[in-house]
């Protein structure tokens, strides 16, 4: 089965999940997102695939929260423009296979969606 990872490098809590998946053989697209960028068809396709709205996978500690998002009431379409323009607004690592994601923080998330999976 294949794996894409939505990946800071920079974070503890990604390398973490790469490692994991790369140790367990696992066959891995890795897409650096702060990098790269990412589009809102990733966004929309990651949010459908966690079954979650975009609020629920933000991150609320970075200071882009804090000026754009926090108090404010923003459609899912504003959010996902956020975290286009703000990649670190994306709640990371995030895995997705076949039709499923997990927000693999902590690791065991990851570990315990990959083996109820199989």
């Amino acid at each position: 089965m294949k794996y894409t990872i939505f990946h800071n490098p920079r974070c503890s809590k990604s390398r973490c999940a790469l490692d994991w998946l790369t140790t367990n053989q696992h066959d891995v697209r890795v897409i650096d997102y702060i990098k790269t960028g990412i589009t809102l068809e990733e966004l929309r396709h990651i949010s459908e695939s966690l079954g979650l709205a975009p609020q629920h996978w933000i991150r609320s500690e970075e200071p882009e929260y804090k000026s754009h998002v926090k108090g404010n009431s923003l459609t899912d379409e504003e959010l996902f423009d956020l975290m286009i323009r703000f990649p670190k607004l994306i709640q990371r690592p995030i895995v997705l296979w076949a039709d499923r994601a997990v927000v693999a923080r902590p690791l065991e998330l990851l570990i315990d969606a990959i083996t109820d999976a199989d």
